[in-house]
């Protein structure tokens, strides 16, 4: 990285001419961008209608959605932009675009006005052009103009320094308005149904690339980041990022639910626990999880834990439908966990009902919304998010699990360091669910036969 990307900050490491004659000679002679955007993005008109509902519920209110700004990683390097999720959809503007930038919708007599600020890029006259590392061309590429952005988006622009008095942009968006956008963001529109088809293929060729990289990260001392990086690349290639760190849990790692550290081994005999998505351009991100024997073959004892979560699995696709509540699609899980867990007598009896020793071994949820998040509409209310009815449109996830810990002195020798999740992404439809990662297998068979035919 060029030592004089902290030329604003750093004067005494800045070693640029800064003459007239050469301000004139880097300003001139340069040909007419050919990557000018003037055609709507397919995200537009679905952006329009979300604007016009979140209008109708908040008559004669000023509603600011910021982008956010770029993040310091360190002393004078910034970290990738990403937009703010509620700007995001509201704008339909995906990855990179736009720090800094502020959607504000003034009230008018029969709804709302927007307008998009943004910071208007440096002219090729404009010393930013080549001195701004946040902003400039020499520096971070051509970035569109507010002309552009107004074609892009179909939002009037103007410049960020135009942006109406009074807005404490850390204020913003307010936690009504929040709250409304993530109830809105419950049910997909037809383009976002589309993005998360989308972010499940990607995901499923991702763990396919895995499954063939299983013996070089057997062989490796830290073979956990073997798989991390092949993912991790894989969903730079074909999206725009990883949704979510990318949990490669080998061995006793896999009972640790949320396992980003990835510095471990990966034994031969052991199971590895992939949960992983890719984050496609527009943002929208899948988020599956399979349990899959190291070495090809589930042990007897792992194919005994597997069964029964991919029984709870199957338990929770009967009950899920429109109507129904992710806690109805939870407890039909629970109750095959807590049935099977008892006939092993490994549940001690418990002195009151709701007590749910079981969850000893499923100490989370079985679902989620997902969406522009991966966990997604977080501020929608409770008794919405969980006990509200299911609607053709929503997608999130189902995803139970065993964890027997080695130290866990509770279970059986033969059960300790065994991990096992299953999670699938989930799609309402008016006569049922889709289950949008359906190829990439579930049974033990089938994931068995599927290792051998992506195997190197």
């Amino acid at each position: 990285m060029s030592d004089e990307t902290t030329d604003k900050t750093n004067k005494a490491r800045a070693l640029r001419p800064d003459n007239d004659e050469f301000k004139a000679w880097i300003g001139s002679q340069w040909a007419e961008p050919e990557d000018l955007e003037t055609t709507a993005a397919a995200s537009a008109p679905f952006a329009a209608e979300r604007r016009a509902r979140l209008s109708a519920q908040f008559p004669g209110k000023r509603i600011v959605a910021p982008a956010g700004d770029l993040k310091v990683r360190s002393n004078d390097t910034d970290y990738r932009f990403s937009p703010d999720r509620d700007f995001a959809y509201l704008t339909g503007l995906g990855t990179d675009r736009e720090p800094g930038a502020v959607l504000v919708m003034e009230p008018t007599a029969d709804g709302h006005e927007a307008t998009l600020f943004l910071e208007p890029p440096a002219g090729k006259d404009d010393d930013g052009f080549y001195t701004d590392p946040r902003t400039g061309e020499f520096w971070i590429g051509r970035r569109p103009g507010l002309e552009e952005f107004a074609a892009l988006t179909g939002i009037a622009t103007a410049p960020l320094a135009d942006l109406p008095g009074g807005i404490d942009l850390a204020k913003h968006p307010k936690k009504k308005v929040r709250a409304a956008l993530h109830q809105m963001r419950l049910v997909k529109d037809e383009w976002e149904v589309q993005q998360l088809r989308d972010a499940v293929d990607a995901t499923i060729a991702g763990f396919e690339r895995v499954v063939g990289e299983l013996p070089r990260a057997v062989e490796h001392k830290r073979g956990e980041r073997v798989i991390e990086a092949t993912f991790d690349g894989h969903a730079r290639e074909e999206g725009n990022a990883v949704g979510y760190e990318t949990i490669a849990a080998a061995g006793d790692h896999a009972t640790t639910l949320h396992w980003i550290t990835n510095h471990g081994q990966v034994r031969s005999g052991d199971l590895l626990l992939l949960d992983a998505g890719v984050e496609v351009e527009s943002l929208y991100t899948a988020d599956i999880t399979r349990t899959m024997p190291i070495n090809g073959e589930y042990s007897p004892a792992q194919r005994k834990v597997y069964d029964v979560v991919l029984e709870a699995a199957d338990a929770a696709f009967a009950v899920a439908r429109p109507g129904a509540t992710l806690r109805d699609v939870h407890e039909a899980a629970m109750d095959v966990i807590e049935a099977r867990l008892t006939e092993w007598g490994i549940v001690p009896e418990a002195e009151a009902e709701e007590s749910k020793l079981f969850r000893r071994w499923m100490v989370h949820s079985t679902s989620h919304h997902l969406g522009l998040d991966v966990h997604d509409c977080a501020a929608a209310k409770r008794d919405t998010y969980m006990d509200g009815p299911l609607e053709p449109g929503m997608v999130f996830t189902i995803e139970p699990g065993l964890y027997f810990k080695a130290d866990d002195l509770a279970v059986p020798a033969e059960l300790r360091g065994i991990g096992v999740r299953i999670e699938d992404d989930v799609l309402v439809t008016e006569e049922g669910v889709e289950n949008l990662s359906s190829a990439l297998p579930r049974d033990p068979d089938a994931i068995e036969a599927w290792m051998v035919k992506h195997s190197r």
